[in-house]
């Protein structure tokens, strides 16, 4: 299972720097295996040159038949669990930005209710884009994400709306001139960006580019600067006079939604976790929460 994943992550990324950053292994370890799948199967499966990594023939016609063995083990799985009674094993992914203001909470306190024994979880922090295939080639049983695509195959239920709002180190100063200096720019998915865009369509190059709002927070704190983060994520440091909300920057929103399949064997499970997601209680963290800007 591991070298068909990573045969995966490696056809989906075309690079085998990010398929071992999104598999949680060194690149060496995902050159490895590529090398082994291909001597288990007798045939290459990629074309290498430098920075161009393609399918070869072989490679395009082994796509379905991983993402099948795939969904076939993970259904063996399942049912082994089914019929022996033991705890399900679910495995949820969600970007990093989602694991620093919503899910990072949520998860604690699901294991620290009574019931705890319900449920065993494999938390991911991965691209967008890996949540949703995930979800469909059924490596994940649960992806959140802020606008997932619509599948008949899933179910898909909004979860939470997260509010964006720019902060700046320093007092007093507007919306030009907190981007005009340190502005850190974070990733909250195309809508944010488009709606970005379109209230600074002369953004000076950012000094850090990133989509952990966590990182950007640090950032702030430490070498001072400007950025787009979540109110909850925030509140504290803003309360506190360390950080500044800068008045005449729009403020966004974003939802937040979760998917699984709909033919999941746990499916009463999974929704009685969304249902405790929906209703977990709103806390600040210790600097650690987001806030996503609405397209205007």
């Amino acid at each position: 299972m591991d070298l068909l994943r990573t045969f995966l992550e490696v056809n989906r990324t075309r690079h085998f720097g990010r398929a071992s950053h999104h598999l949680f292994v060194t690149q060496s370890a995902v050159s490895a295996r590529i090398k082994l799948l291909e001597e288990q199967l007798g045939a290459a499966l990629f074309t290498r040159r430098r920075n161009d990594i393609q399918l070869t023939a072989a490679g395009q016609r082994f796509v379905k038949t991983a993402q099948m063995l795939i969904s076939m083990w993970e259904e063996a799985r399942r049912s082994i669990q089914l019929e022996q009674g033991e705890t399900p094993a679910l495995t949820l992914g969600a970007p990093p930005s989602l694991w620093d203001i919503l899910l990072r909470d949520w998860v604690l306190t699901l294991f620290g209710q009574a019931e705890t024994g319900a449920v065993r979880l494999g938390c991911h922090a991965q691209s967008a884009e890996r949540v949703e295939q995930g979800v469909l080639d059924k490596t994940l049983d649960l992806g959140i994400a802020y606008a997932p695509p619509q599948d008949g195959a899933l179910i898909t239920r909004q979860v939470a709306v997260i509010e964006l709002e720019m902060v700046a180190s320093l007092p007093g100063l507007s919306a030009q001139q907190a981007i005009a200096e340190n502005y850190v720019q974070l990733d909250w998915g195309a809508a944010f960006i488009a709606a970005h865009a379109r209230w600074f369509p002369e953004l000076p190059p950012p000094t850090l580019q990133v989509n952990w709002s966590g990182l950007a927070l640090e950032f702030l704190l430490q070498r001072g600067g400007a950025a787009y983060l979540p109110q909850r994520q925030v509140r504290e440091a803003v309360e506190h006079g360390v950080l500044h909300r800068v008045a005449d920057a729009p403020n966004f929103t974003r939802p937040v939604h979760v998917q699984y399949r709909r033919d999941h064997d746990f499916r009463d499970r999974i929704e009685e976790m969304i249902d405790s997601l929906i209703h977990a209680p709103s806390q600040p963290a210790k600097l650690a929460h987001d806030t996503i800007p609405p397209s205007q």
